[in-house]
């Protein structure tokens, strides 16, 4: 049998004071997700943009065109926030808002914009930590090939010295690329995300130029401002076998290489994880003269965006893994409306996991949390699977930092429910409930938990026994 519980006496009590007074407290969003203003003030399409406006590739044809509308709503979002006591807030740039052809013409309305946004959060008391990637390439960039064209490299380099150079001044935390492993494989591997491409011919070179964009941008970033600190994120889940069989423990290795290891050790100096992924050596042929010493950097800080665990079995069938995922549906345990398995002993194990890369200066743990059913009745949103997860994950990363992982901030994910890439709106992760049509925010009950956490309320309900 899987256990499915956390231990009562591994539950540390929960109180903000026990993470230490330098934690990072922060909310998570994403550009295309929330921004809307598709086609306002000089924006160039995305990728997204145009994958949304073709029919049957987003759950009941949704697009992120107005989502949020945060391009305009953003000073009264941002007044919410400090209302909540939110000291940090992750939000990503678009690059085709900043340079509508990914390249050359610089727009300076899109400058303007973030330079208002970063502007209104530091007056307000908030810090900014700032996205460079987060999925949305430049249409006019993925007609050239995308993240499958080595150009790419130089391409992203004048994008994020664009962004060092005009905001570095204020932005003193910066993460390079979202979740590689996800926009490559959803994207140019699967073909449910954007730009929709499949296969080995894409998804190979997309890797490994992803790999070489973690780390110029990285090096850009701290050419521009020595003293910035500089991570980037990926995704991760802890990974186990469905049987105590060799096969089974295989499968979940190599498992564990794709999801949480091929982006990872690269940028350690590790090389690709290619004994466990034989099937990922062709990758061989992309790498030019000199790559090698091109692939890592020393990054001030790793992004860890855990949500879940994901059981293995070994399957014959399977091409090139030779595993499949067992889903949490049949396992006959609790998950989210995305189909992911409540587990949050997961963070835990990664967290740890993690550490134990030497190279690896500190952990932060830049996206976490859950999308579940929520309606908003009589003017309240009554979460309450959504603050348990959050307070349970919390004792989690509290337990690792306790027992000596260098873990120095936590963002929730997400700030305001907004559009979800292939599964369009329904899934709803924000502590603010957003009404798509008219726009009103209101605060659902974990937000108002967090906002009382935060602020060390005696009757928060944040402990646990």
């Amino acid at each position: 049998m899987i256990d499915t519980t956390t231990p009562v006496q591994d539950q540390p009590v929960l109180n903000k004071t026990a993470f230490g007074e330098d934690f990072a407290w922060g909310v998570a969003t994403a550009a295309y997700q929330i921004e809307g203003a598709h086609d306002t003030a000089d924006k160039g399409p995305s990728i997204w943009d145009v994958f949304t406006s073709r029919k049957g590739k987003v759950k009941q044809n949704h697009n992120g065109n107005f989502a949020c509308d945060f391009f305009n709503c953003y000073p009264g979002d941002l007044l919410l926030m400090q209302s909540m006591g939110i000291p940090d807030f992750r939000f990503s740039l678009s690059w085709s808002r900043l340079l509508p052809n990914g390249t050359g013409n610089v727009s300076r309305q899109g400058i303007g914009h973030y330079d208002r946004l970063v502007d209104n959060c530091l007056e307000l008391g908030i810090t900014p930590w700032v996205t460079l990637y987060h999925w949305d390439l430049p249409q006019s960039l993925e007609k050239k090939g995308g993240w499958a064209n080595r150009d790419i490299v130089d391409w992203f380099a004048e994008y994020t010295a664009l962004c060092g150079h005009a905001f570095g001044d204020r932005v003193k935390h910066w993460m390079v690329l979202n979740e590689p492993m996800v926009f490559t494989g959803a994207g140019y591997f699967l073909g449910v995300h954007a730009p929709g491409r499949r296969g080995f011919s894409s998804f190979i070179p997309a890797v490994h130029h992803a790999v070489l964009c973690q780390a110029e941008g990285g090096r850009i970033l701290k050419s521009i401002d020595t003293s910035a600190e500089v991570g980037t994120t990926f995704s991760c889940s802890h990974i186990e076998p469905l049987r105590q069989r060799e096969q089974d423990f295989q499968a979940a290795r190599r498992v564990d290489a794709l999801l949480n290891r091929l982006f990872l050790e690269p940028a350690l100096g590790l090389g690709y994880p290619l004994d466990d992924l034989k099937f990922m050596r062709r990758i061989e042929k992309y790498i030019m003269p000199g790559d090698e010493n091109k692939m890592p950097f020393d990054f001030d800080f790793i992004g860890i965006q855990n949500y879940t665990r994901e059981i293995v079995r070994h399957s014959f069938w399977t091409p090139f893994l030779r595993a499949n995922l067992v889903s949490a549906q049949k396992r006959g345990v609790p998950y989210t409306v995305m189909n992911w398995e409540v587990y949050p002993e997961s963070i835990y194990h990664m967290l740890h996991h993690y550490s134990q890369y030497s190279d690896i200066k500190k952990l932060v743990v830049t996206e976490n949390g859950a999308a579940f059913a929520d309606e908003l009745v009589d003017g309240e949103v009554n979460d309450q699977r959504r603050l348990d997860f959050l307070q349970r994950y919390l004792q989690q990363v509290l337990r690792a930092k306790q027992e000596g992982v260098k873990v120095d901030g936590y963002f929730v994910w997400s700030f305001l429910d907004n559009f979800e890439w292939a599964e369009g709106y329904t899934p709803r992760f924000g502590l603010v409930h957003v009404d798509y049509e008219t726009q009103q925010r209101t605060v659902k009950n974990s937000g108002l938990w967090y906002r009382d956490f935060l602020n060390e309320k005696a009757d928060s309900g944040g402990e646990r026994g």
